[in-house]
């Protein structure tokens, strides 16, 4: 009689300190390296709060509803600062050390705020634009003409680009999701001249014995000559090769994004901007102008990857409504009669 084999848990080197356990986990389930430095630097504070001497497998469900409850009363943290934390010690629990806690816990909650999203009109935006150049300016166009979100557009490969169908294909967004959003067709001679430049710098690194680049998941064993193709080379890439931080191979990565942050910030303030615009205004805009231009709202939902037609709905509390257009109930029980007063 046959026996299903169920797959094995996948179990870290046990003569690794704690930390390093939590790394080698996080990198064989593929988390991204912002991620692991996140959930390494709250798993951290989770220890260093209860004294940093305690071993967490000598810690539950008290120690962790305490952390997680202090955040939420005294430092007053966001709801979702709290959520990372807070998936940050069940991944340590239940990945690392194999005691799942998370149907255990009920902390005090950090307060969750609906705040709706700071947006750019388009004539802000045009003097935004105006006020950046090169490449940033290309990166800042990319995000505003399709509602991308600043490390989707950091990390766009040379083969997400779809220019006679006018389409960017976005990989392993937020929440691991892919989807396919609009290229706009005015940028698209920039972009074309751009890549070609992307390509002679790969050229380059291919004939200094370099133009290796990070394959996302397990690609890069499954298909161990891709990394040098040129349709995998990040569309932005880093002006310098580095060394893998996971590894020794030295490779050339994507451009940083603090370098865009800063331009925008920089093209914000010369515009006279006060409120606080970001890249991330970028998308918040797009999706806005979208529904103001009268684009169905569950387009512009498929267009910015939300799972629920609810997160886009907050765009339309920003909108911008010509309410000179719209008659009063007085005027309209009255007619064209003056209101007389007694």
């Amino acid at each position: 009689m046959e026996t299903i084999q169920t797959k094995q848990k996948f179990k870290p080197d046990p003569k690794l300190k704690l930390m390093d356990q939590v790394r080698q986990v996080l990198r064989y389930h593929h988390y991204a390296l912002n991620t692991e430095r996140r959930y390494c630097e709250w798993i951290l504070r989770y220890i260093k709060f209860h004294g940093g001497k305690t071993h967490p497998t000598q810690m539950g469900k008290t120690e962790i509803e305490a952390f997680l409850s202090h955040m939420a009363t005294h430092d007053h943290v966001s709801a979702s600062t709290q959520r990372q934390a807070l998936n940050a010690i069940i991944f340590l629990y239940r990945h690392v050390l194999d005691k799942p806690v998370e149907d255990q816990l009920d902390p005090v909650r950090a307060k969750k705020y609906r705040r709706p999203p700071v947006v750019m009109t388009q004539s802000e935006v045009q003097r935004v634009l105006a006020n950046m150049q090169g490449t940033h300016l290309l990166m800042a166009k990319i995000m505003y003409g399709g509602g991308l979100r600043l490390m989707e557009c950091i990390r766009l490969r040379a083969q997400d680009f779809d220019f006679e169908r006018s389409l960017v294909y976005v990989r392993d967004g937020k929440g691991g999701k892919d989807r396919t959003t609009i290229l706009p067709k005015s940028l698209q001679p920039d972009l074309k001249h751009h890549l070609e430049r992307v390509r002679e710098l790969h050229d380059q690194d291919l004939a200094k014995g370099h133009g290796s680049v990070f394959m996302p998941g397990a690609l890069g064993k499954k298909y161990p000559n891709a990394a040098k193709e040129y349709r995998w080379q990040y569309a932005f890439p880093g002006k310098n090769l580095s060394r893998d931080p996971r590894g020794s191979e030295i490779r050339r990565h994507h451009a940083l994004e603090s370098g865009l942050q800063k331009a925008v910030k920089t093209a914000v303030d010369k515009a006279g901007i006060v409120k606080r615009a970001t890249s991330h205004t970028f998308r918040h805009s797009f999706a806005t102008h979208l529904l103001e231009s009268g684009v169905n709202i569950r387009v512009v939902q498929e267009l910015m990857g939300h799972a629920d037609v609810k997160t886009t709905e907050i765009y339309t509390h920003v909108m911008e409504k010509n309410l000179s257009v719209v008659s009063s109930p007085l005027d309209l029980l009255l007619g064209s009669k003056d209101l007389k007063t007694g």
